[in-house]
């Protein structure tokens, strides 16, 4: 006799991709149902534990005009057109303030739910955003790894979970998600609703999309049902083109249950309609819906301000601000702030000196912010100094691993050692 979580692992997965008819999926359904039969523990969920939100900051986000050291001489020498005056600033201790673009963020600080760690990076730090972001998304400074520090997560802690246990919404699925198993879910918004509701593919996902935005409206005719359920994290004896073919399915199957479980929840918190809220205001629709997701995955982009950076970096900063003053908002509407925690990251920092194009170009350490459940706000690690440079860059005190150390393990409760295949020590910032 089968369990019904047996039952509904062949038959829920099995109704909901009918319509795509692979040659596979008998196969693959069998196989699923063979490795799944005798797990005796249902995996941990985001339905009732923590969960980690990952936002890039994309482009190489320059620190030391949004954490500035407004009482350095050395900063305003450096940056004679650029530099932050001590009033266009959130005072966050004697000498440091936050840009005055974040109002919201500051104020969380002031709160106790705002941690700052100053001066993050890696050894022999690279100024390429591509092998730079390699490195942020693999935890390897050497960028050798083929799996990423969220795909080793995965697989190391998440045996048995739903192909959804990581939702990234971005174009391409991020190095980070890379794993051995279960790669996790990537959402590219609007483009992979193309296939809601079957005509006008592309009209329709730009309207479920804006609906996103009118609070007191659901899209017609949407449901929501129980999300899929989970499923193991590898098939003894599967070959790789059935696991890529599971995958690709996965990926279709949950697809269809996001929207569902999106497009059903009401929200009074309005968000703009710039790319950063829409995710966000996407992952906090997921949340609400009490999808099984433990990490989702954010980017916003445009920090590469070699030129008039002035108006362009305060500009991103407030687009930042105000998605998360929204997100936060939501997350509390629903009761669900005290169980997810959001982590900045940047492929690297700016150089000290402006350049002659009123920007600043690729540099190395830079800050970065944790914020929501368990955080305890403050500063940490410790402002690099302006004197002290390497080659016109700031030299990290903090390694970025450590602040992966301390969400993985204070945050998604697993340990860090297998995923950042060493010990690091871990950083204050989370209760």
């Amino acid at each position: 006799m089968k369990t019904r979580r047996e039952f509904l692992r062949s038959t829920l997965l099995g109704a909901s991709a009918s319509w795509t008819v692979p040659l596979f999926v008998e196969r693959t359904f069998a196989d699923l149902h063979v490795g799944a039969k005798d797990l005796a523990v249902q995996p941990v969920t985001g339905k009732d534990d923590t969960i980690l939100v990952v936002l890039q900051l994309a482009g190489g986000n320059d620190g030391l005009n949004t954490v500035v050291p407004y009482h350095d001489d050395a900063y305003f020498k450096a940056r004679p057109q650029l530099a932050k005056q001590e009033k266009e600033l959130i005072r966050l201790s004697d000498g440091v303030g936050l840009n005055a673009a974040m109002p919201f963020l500051g104020g969380l600080y002031d709160e106790g739910g705002l941690a700052v760690v100053q001066g993050v990076g890696y050894p022999n730090p690279n100024r390429s955003h591509f092998v730079s972001t390699s490195v942020w998304e693999t935890a390897d400074p050497r960028a050798r790894s083929n799996t990423g520090w969220l795909g080793r997560y995965f697989d190391n802690a998440c045996a048995g979970s739903d192909p959804t246990v990581g939702i990234s919404l971005n174009k391409t699925q991020p190095e980070s998600f890379g794993a051995l198993r279960n790669p996790g879910v990537c959402l590219s918004s609007p483009e992979l609703y193309r296939w809601i509701h079957g005509g006008g593919e592309k009209a329709e996902a730009e309207r479920f999309f804006e609906s996103l935005n009118s609070p007191e409206e659901a899209v017609d005719g949407a449901s929501i049902d129980e999300p899929p359920v989970g499923r193991p994290g590898g098939i003894a004896g599967e070959t790789n083109l059935a696991f890529l073919e599971r995958v690709a399915m996965d990926a279709r199957v949950s697809s269809k249950k996001i929207l569902e479980v999106a497009a059903k929840h009401r929200t009074r918190v309005r968000y703009e309609g710039t790319p950063v809220a829409r995710s966000l205001n996407m992952v906090a629709r997921m949340i609400a819906g009490k999808m099984p997701t433990r990490v989702y995955y954010v980017s916003h982009g445009g920090f590469d301000t070699h030129n008039g950076q002035i108006n362009s970096h305060d500009r991103l900063l407030g687009q930042l601000d105000r998605a998360l003053k929204s997100f936060f908002a939501d997350l509390r509407e629903q009761g669900n702030a005290d169980r997810v925690t959001l982590m900045t990251f940047s492929e690297f920092g700016r150089r000290v000196s402006e350049n002659a194009s009123k920007g600043t170009d690729h540099g190395k350490a830079s800050c970065l912010f944790v914020a929501g459940g368990g955080v305890k706000g403050g500063l940490y690690g410790s402002q690099p100094s302006l004197t002290d440079l390497d080659a016109g860059d700031l030299k990290h005190a903090v390694d970025f691993r450590q602040v992966y150390a301390t969400v993985l393990e204070d945050c998604l409760r697993a340990k860090s050692e297998p995923v950042l295949k060493a010990r690091y020590g871990k950083l204050d910032f989370m209760g």
